[in-house]
């Protein structure tokens, strides 16, 4: 009997024993919830005690708690702005109890920056700080915005970036690193135009970094520069980390699953002290798991811990640190010979036992708030990102090995090593004044603050590198082979260069990934010199409310300062700025249904610091960019469910790409203008109290339209599908025998895709079935998620056929998650 088998067979043990069991009959708790004036609470989470049962109040403020046993407890009323509130009550076998109940507001919550906990338990989230740096309605927001909750994420077993973006209209993975595209342009963890609690931050680009410790992932479309400065046009991904809250929760859980993963994870959370001034959250992750990719593995250890002090009830201030140590290999993907695309299987990776990757990141976050009256406030934030790279990788040469008239040989990948150690710093400042006042019949939301940014890379970074063939005497290499010159070679018996580095051979991969004896291999010092830059930002921004109208106006300057030969004799600064408008117009046609149009710019220096690669080339004209957007967003269902489009076009100039020089795999060349124009919609929420769904879908044609070279005028961009797709939902079974029980399904769609420029080389489209079962007892629940059950093979994305990124096939995740209290 294998592992899949005994799990399925655990949990219908499980399950049967539940549906033998005596019941008796359930009962009911519902009602409203209510502030000042009688008008509906919103949003507030209701908790019945010494149970995991619960519900968060609809827009006209009622909620329901089915399936409750007979018996005395407490319900607590709870929500961001609210003053916690406490009712005794007792219940009796299948009664319905009405409890109605009226709660004050708290003007301790402050709202103004993002540094207090969600209760919410559902995937639809109303408030973003993502936006315009304020807590807005989504609706409100004339820009488009995708999110996943921890609840989405929790239920689909997801545990990194890349599984969750799949649940994004028009996002989808370039690479299997933490390397995304959006509306057909790219954007990774390897540049710090990543965002965390809206800060500038970087994850290291070649592991995606663990979700547990994540209260929703969101993505903001289009061009962000006039908020966040230099940023892809696509978008900007911002990951939200959990908050303390008022309340004791803890929780942990353990995971068994494919590929002989184990992982242990736990998020507690509470008051630290008696009058509950002091909050604390803290969130652990240990992960050791293996692949279907041959000597692959991730062992991780993540602590994130957060405290928020309430100081006075107009200050809060709050700490976050999120560490992440890493011990892996660097998977640089599957390779194939020549043209044929199922020449190897998905599991072939170019590695050997030598190779190792260990990286340490740790992001440190201090924030606060001060509310000077009802109308000002001043919010700050500072967050330090540092980032430690120790490698040792063998990889190819992006070509195959060639004999001695220059031809590739199919069978053998060209090699090449790297070995390298490098740190990173980001430092970013954030502080902006918020005050709300009004004129006349305007209600005004203005913004006006300063950023800071920087990154460095310091002195010490190095990197040797074997890589080409070697010379006539065997006592060096030289980095590509010319057949005129064949003298100048170290030539084998069938006269074919001999390479620095033993090719792979594709029929002999055993003995090739097995570990090398490297010393005879000659290595050159490659450089990697240090890097420094800087910006500064002013913007303003005034989001003006006139009845059924709200207008977003801002504009934001930026200043950026470079250090050209950085720590050298040549040492040189190098400035560049752009003034960023960004305009926007929202209008509520019901109390259901916003339309909005926005047009936004954006602007990126290219040069070695902010492309965080001294080895890219130039230097490079900076990235400009532009967007139209116009858009509906609508609640139904009592605003359980959120239903919103998007037609966008963008622009952009000055793109770059891989140049593909073999012996240069970090160079880079610019094109000349790339558009996008689309249309995406999403879904959120619930259809009833106990269905839950997400879907999405994108059309995006995204050309290159300007080019030096010819061929490449009006295609499609590398890895940016035409078509993407998907749908996730769960259904809980709230009474009768089947009580405690969920389901859970869903589908993704990723159209076919060229990879990098070569025209002649793509993937197909695929689709994933996914599938979960959850069964609920007490302060237990037990989860089964099974992946790609159709065991499709396919590809996230890539390069080209030398460098493919293969998905994974079947795969099953046993979770089982305990509820302290």
């Amino acid at each position: 009997m294998n592992k899949f088998t005994l799990l399925l067979l655990i949990f219908t043990l499980i399950l049967s024993t539940k549906i033998l069991q005596a019941q008796q009959p359930n009962a009911i708790i519902t009602g409203k919830v209510s502030i000042k004036d009688n008008k509906p609470a919103e949003a507030v989470s209701v908790g019945l005690s010494g149970t995991t049962k619960g519900a968060i109040t609809d827009n006209s403020g009622f909620y329901t708690i089915t399936h409750v046993l007979p018996g005395s407890y407490n319900l607590t009323f709870s929500g961001v702005g609210y003053k916690k509130f406490t009712k005794s009550i007792t219940i009796t076998a299948g009664e319905t109890l009405d409890i109605n109940v009226t709660i004050s507001s708290d003007e301790q919550q402050l709202q103004t920056v993002e540094i207090t906990g969600r209760k919410e338990k559902t995937y639809k989230t109303t408030k973003t700080f993502i936006g315009n740096k304020t807590q807005t309605d989504i609706k409100d927001l004339p820009q488009s915005v995708s999110y996943a909750s921890k609840e989405l994420i929790a239920d689909q077993g997801a545990i990194r970036i890349g599984d969750v973006v799949k649940n994004f209209s028009g996002v989808n993975q370039f690479t299997t690193y933490d390397d995304l595209t959006i509306r057909g342009f790219r954007v990774n963890g390897g540049s710090n135009t990543q965002l965390l609690n809206g800060l500038r931050t970087s994850t290291g680009f070649w592991k995606q970094p663990l979700t547990n410790y994540l209260e929703r992932v969101e993505v903001l479309k289009g061009p962000s520069s006039a908020l966040y400065g230099n940023a892809s046009p696509g978008g900007v991904v911002n990951r939200v980390t959990k908050k303390p809250l008022n309340e004791n929760r803890k929780t942990v859980s353990f995971s068994l699953g494919s590929f002989n993963t184990l992982r242990a994870l736990a998020d507690f959370t509470g008051p630290a002290n008696q009058d509950s001034s002091l909050l604390y959250r803290l969130n652990f992750g240990y992960e050791d798991a293996n692949s279907f990719r041959d000597l692959q593995f991730d062992k991780n250890i993540i602590i994130a811990p957060s405290l928020s002090f309430v100081a006075s009830p107009k200050t809060r201030i709050n700490f976050d640190l999120v560490y992440n140590n890493s011990r892996s290999r660097l998977d640089r993907g599957q390779s194939t010979r020549l043209n044929d695309l199922y020449s190897t299987p998905a599991s072939l990776s170019i590695n050997t036992g030598n190779d190792r990757l260990n990286e340490q990141t740790y992001i440190v976050t201090l924030s606060g708030i001060h509310q000077f009256n009802d109308h000002l406030s001043f919010n700050a934030a500072y967050s330090r990102t540092g980032y430690q790279e120790d490698l040792y990788e063998h990889r190819s040469a992006n070509a195959y090995a060639v004999d001695g008239n220059n031809t590739a040989i199919p069978n053998l990948v060209a090699l090449q090593i790297f070995s390298r150690i490098r740190k990173r710093y980001i430092d970013n400042f954030s502080g902006y004044f918020n005050y709300k006042a009004n004129t006349g019949w305007l209600e005004h939301n203005i913004v006006a603050g300063y950023d800071y940014g920087s990154e460095r890379l310091p002195v010490g970074a190095s990197q040797l590198t074997a890589s080409g063939y070697r010379n006539a005497a065997n006592t060096g290499s030289i980095g590509s082979y010319d057949p005129t010159k064949k003298a100048n070679y170290l030539l084998d018996k069938n006269g074919n260069p001999v390479p620095n580095v033993p090719s792979f051979n594709l029929d002999d991969v055993i003995n090739s990934q097995r570990m090398q004896d490297d010393s005879k291999d000659f290595f050159t010092q490659v450089a990697v010199d240090p890097t420094y830059y800087y910006l500064n930002a002013g913007y303003v921004q005034d989001q003006v409310r006139l009845g059924k109208f709200q207008a977003l106006l801002g504009v934001r300057y930026e200043y950026y300062t470079d250090f050209a030969n950085y720590k050298k004799a040549t040492e040189a600064k190098t400035h560049s700025s752009a003034w960023l408008p960004r305009f926007g117009l929202v209008y509520t046609a019901t109390k259901n249904i916003n339309f909005y149009g926005t047009y936004v710019e954006g602007y990126n220096p290219q040069t070695a610091s902010t492309l965080s690669n001294p080895n890219a080339g130039g230097p490079f004209k900076p990235l400009t960019s532009n967007m139209i957007e116009f858009g509906a967003k609508s609640s139904w269902l009592n605003d359980m469910l959120t239903i919103s489009t998007a037609v966008y076009q963008i622009d952009q100039n000055n793109t770059l790409y891989n140049a593909n020089v073999a012996d240069q795999p970090d160079l880079l060349r610019q094109v000349g203008k790339e558009r996008s124009k689309g249309i995406e919609f999403d879904i959120t929420g619930r259809i009833t109290p106990n269905w839950s769904v997400l879907a999405s879908y994108a059309y995006n044609d995204a050309k290159i339209t300007q080019s030096l070279v010819p061929a490449e005028v009006g295609s499609q961009k590398p890895n940016a599908p035409k078509n993407l797709a998907n749908i996730w939902t769960r259904y809980n079974v709230s009474r009768g025998m089947l009580n405690g029980l969920g389901i859970g399904a869903g589908a993704n769609y990723v159209d076919k895709r060229t990879l990098s420029l070569n025209l002649a080389q793509g993937i197909p489209s695929y689709t994933l079935l996914n599938a979960a079962l959850y069964y609920q007892v007490g302060k237990v629940l037990l989860q089964f998620n099974a992946n790609n059950i159709t065991n499709k093979k396919y590809w996230v994305g890539g390069y080209d056929y030398l460098r493919l990124f293969p998905g994974a096939p079947s795969n099953y995740l046993l979770t089982l998650n305990y509820t302290i209290n």
